[in-house]
């Protein structure tokens, strides 16, 4: 049911401050052999362990060239709200730090249907693009990238963009400049054949679906992707464990997993806690699930067979599950 994660040893090789808020680490095996092959778009879970013995586990995009697996690069962003990940990496990591990281896994590929590529990226959210920019080059399908941040500073990468082979295609818009990013004029310019896809801040990615679905853009041309878990939100519920009979209350502001965690009810294996990695899916026997992982398909998430304990909650008073 759920993915399986090769975990693996990396060292890092390079890091570099991107912008104030941003870090780009390079990764590398440290016997010099090849990473696993990855697409544009792929992402991996990087394990953190503090000298107090605290523990992290974030999923970061890959943005190096898919073509050269000599290593791997993630760019950093240190989030003022911290649960911890972002922090350690940006003032614990540095040259020769070992890490644990999973093999690559894409939830956010480029669609081969497409006759063109629409990219819109916001902040931290241009990772991916860079990635899947190496794979555009001498693409016989059009592209362009949107790229929106807050002010010069903050516009990682962009040098690299303005100066490289995809100058032509990429757009920037900057709020302090007053450079807006107009949705609704490229959206209603949208050509039939095209898919946009969108990664970075959820206001802006709520604003795209938004503004797609207002213009008659069909969902299955609207891809998305943020590492963000959504918001605890809604009533309390009940978990049936039907392995065990355990019932437990999952209070509002409660994850399932963090109700399993917090009775030590089962063991579950959750590397991402955002809803993307899949370690944590679990068969639904009863009742139905409010999902908001980005793992699932629409198709698998109408199903209810299957919920994703970090981040979905229960739509129905009792969720019966087999654990």
């Amino acid at each position: 049911m759920a993915n399986k994660y090769e975990m693996f040893s990396v060292h890092v090789t390079e890091v570099e401050q991107a912008t104030p808020q941003i870090k780009r680490f390079t990764l590398a095996r440290e016997d010099g052999a090849p990473m696993p092959a990855f697409t544009g778009g792929s992402h991996v879970i990087v394990q953190m362990q503090g000298a107090d013995g605290s523990q992290f586990s974030n999923a970061y995009s890959l943005m190096s060239d898919p073509r050269d697996t000599r290593s791997y690069q993630i760019g950093v962003r240190l989030e003022e709200q911290s649960k911890g990940g972002s922090a350690f990496m940006h003032q614990q990591v540095q040259v020769g730090t070992r890490l644990t990281i999973s093999s690559p896994n894409n939830l956010f590929a480029l669609d081969p249907s497409a006759g063109r590529h629409v990219l819109i990226a916001g902040g931290i959210g241009i990772t991916p693009f860079l990635a899947q920019l190496h794979e555009l080059e001498g693409s016989s399908t059009g592209y362009e990238l949107h790229y929106a941040f807050r002010a010069p500073e903050h516009g990682a990468f962009q040098e690299q963009l303005a100066s490289g082979p995809h100058a032509d295609n990429t757009h920037f818009y900057i709020d302090s400049l007053d450079r807006k990013l107009d949705l609704n004029a490229l959206c209603a310019g949208l050509s039939e054949e095209a898919h946009l896809y969108v990664c970075g801040p959820k206001p802006l990615i709520d604003a795209v679906i938004a503004t797609a679905a207002k213009a008659g853009i069909a969902e299955h041309r609207v891809h998305w992707e943020q590492f963000a878990a959504a918001p605890v939100t809604g009533a309390a519920f009940t978990v049936v464990l039907a392995q065990s009979g355990v019932e437990l209350q999952v209070e509002e502001g409660m994850t399932i997993l963090q109700a399993i965690e917090k009775s030590k009810a089962a063991k579950v294996e959750c590397l991402c806690r955002e809803g993307v990695c899949g370690t944590c899916e679990t068969a639904i026997l009863e009742g139905e699930a409010e999902h908001f992982d980005q793992y699932l398909s629409d198709d698998e998430k109408a199903a209810q067979q299957s919920i994703m304990l970090c981040v979905s909650r229960a739509r129905s008073a009792r969720l019966v599950l087999d654990l």
